[in-house]
């Protein structure tokens, strides 16, 4: 495993994700982000604005049904866990009971695309966890089907990071401003795949989107 450590960044900044896809990132499952965009993006619609982001879980109850089962990322060489992936092992109830918010994961943003085009979006099918008519669904959602698609280096942070849940939190937005004490987790966090195997996969990405 590589020694390199994520930028440590002026301001904490959280994405809003499923938490089952929180998981996988800072599991070395996948290394990917889909995202058509929240209703509260703006007028100019949804952007991978941030060149580093903490992995902010969101919880949805049914988002299990929607992923696949992932066998275990340390059958593959250079892939920190090995515990699998398995998305019908826990359920979330309803975001408006929740007290805190708990984020265990880091990302860099390394590459993205504005995809148009359904066959390299299906390419990646095995390169992520969402199940296909999830992201068909997302694909053709409004009259322009496409997709925002990051190719991200996610880091696992040495201990979970815990603080209270905010209602300035919720909402169908992306991006969320985070307490600034939460940055300083990212000078021992620990990449979720080792160098060789970022730039092996970075590669397959990229041969299939660029």
């Amino acid at each position: 495993m590589n020694t390199h450590l994520p930028p440590v960044p002026d301001t904490a900044i959280g994405f809003k994700e499923w938490a089952f896809i929180c998981d996988a990132l800072t599991q070395g499952v996948q290394s990917l982000i889909l995202r058509k965009g929240g209703i509260h993006e703006g007028r100019g619609g949804f952007e991978f604005k941030n060149p580093a982001f903490f992995l902010f879980p969101t919880w949805f109850h049914t988002q299990g049904a929607r992923l696949r089962w992932v066998p275990p990322a340390a059958s593959k060489p250079g892939y920190s866990s090995d515990v699998g992936y398995d998305p019908t092992t826990q359920t979330f109830s309803s975001e408006d009971s929740r007290t805190t918010v708990d984020i265990d994961g880091f990302c860099t943003l390394d590459q993205t695309w504005r995809v148009t085009d359904w066959e390299k979006v299906a390419a990646l099918t095995d390169l992520h966890v969402w199940n296909a008519d999830v992201v068909q669904e997302r694909f053709a959602y409004d009259e322009e089907s496409c997709l925002h698609i990051a190719l991200v280096r996610a880091w696992k942070l040495p201990t979970r990071w815990t603080f209270p849940y905010e209602k300035r939190f919720g909402g169908c937005r992306s991006w969320v401003d985070l307490p600034i004490e939460g940055v300083v987790a990212l000078s021992t966090a620990a990449p979720a795949i080792d160098d060789k195997a970022w730039q092996t996969l970075a590669s397959e990405v990229r041969s299939i989107l660029d």
